[in-house]
């Protein structure tokens, strides 16, 4: 896939590849939905790539990715079957220590080893602090390619050991034409809703197209206007949502939440009202890096995710009064 996004970025990666000493740990920082994933295994490629040496054109032994593993034995079942399958909620410590046991031998096609974990921002504390270890002395010729939809989670001194490379945001224009090239089939009123609220993200403009959320936008924009009172607002958008949405629909909602906020708040003319809405969009960005790693009960959620939207209206008429 060609990302117009990419340009940039591409320029200093293979500037610092072309130079005399690689750097060894690199965060590939952005929010979800930015190709953030095809740019790793790339960059990856071209780094353990020798000239002289064939190169798999599949999987490469000397590519190592860490990401979800399945749920359980059952969801790990339909993966080995090429089937849709639930993953777990971080990566684990037990996944950096097998990587790390993997160190101690050396590269099999090359002088070169890539390890991505994706997305670093998932790894579970006792993970995060395990590959600490590895990025303060690092093996000769391993290098680590970690990509963060949300960097501020990853640990201080795993920042300061990695070179950042920042991934922006797409344009309307780029989202739209995105759209077409790869199966977009929805109607034009809701490819532009989902391009607007995906707020240049490419992954969550899909996302929002694939899981029809144009009814649950229409829900957050009556609870944001109008509050909830009766609470028959909140019902709604937990029936809408569903009670057994998995964790791609959680995202989404989340996602579609945080940007009509932030719409809002841009076009807000009252400071009271705006500042308000920042407040909400600031708590639900908190949720929204919760809700992976806890495991909340969707009903509950959907009440949590109501109850913020409906308190901007709430907290408006109450300074208005």
């Amino acid at each position: 896939m060609d990302w117009p996004n990419h340009v940039d970025v591409w320029r200093e990666w293979r500037r610092a590849l072309s130079g005399a000493r690689m750097h060894h740990g690199w965060i590939l920082a952005g929010k979800s939905g930015l190709g953030k994933r095809d740019f790793a295994m790339t960059a990856a490629r071209e780094l353990v790539g020798e000239e002289g040496v064939a190169q798999p054109t599949g999987a490469h032994p000397d590519i190592l990715t860490l990401t979800h593993l399945p749920k359980d034995d059952k969801e790990e079942k339909k993966r080995d079957e090429g089937k849709a399958y639930q993953v777990k909620r971080n990566i684990a410590v037990g996944q950096i220590r097998d990587m790390q046991r993997r160190l101690n031998t050396r590269p099999t096609l090359g002088a070169r080893r890539a390890i991505i974990i994706d997305p670093a921002d998932d790894m579970e504390p006792s993970a995060s602090n395990a590959l600490l270890k590895s990025l303060e002395e690092p093996p000769q010729g391993t290098f680590f390619i970690l990509i963060a939809h949300r960097p501020s989670r990853l640990l201080p001194t795993i920042r300061s050991r990695c070179r950042l490379l920042r991934f922006p945001t797409l344009s309307n224009e780029d989202l739209s034409r995105l759209i077409d090239q790869h199966g977009g089939t929805a109607g034009a009123q809701a490819r532009d809703a989902a391009i607007d609220a995906a707020e240049g993200s490419f992954g969550a403009a899909m996302r929002f197209l694939e899981q029809d959320m144009g009814p649950l936008a229409d829900l957050i924009g009556r609870l944001l206007r109008e509050g909830d009172a009766a609470f028959q607002g909140r019902g709604e958008l937990s029936r809408a949502i569903g009670p057994r949405a998995d964790r791609g629909r959680i995202q989404a909602v989340l996602e579609l939440a945080q940007a009509l906020v932030a719409e809002n708040a841009r076009n807000s003319s009252s400071p009271m009202e705006r500042g308000r809405l920042i407040e909400v969009h600031s708590q639900l960005v908190t949720l929204a890096g919760q809700a992976p790693t806890y495991n909340f009960d969707n009903g509950l959620l959907a009440m949590e995710i109501g109850t913020l939207l409906s308190s901007v209206s709430a907290g408006s008429e109450h300074a208005n009064g």
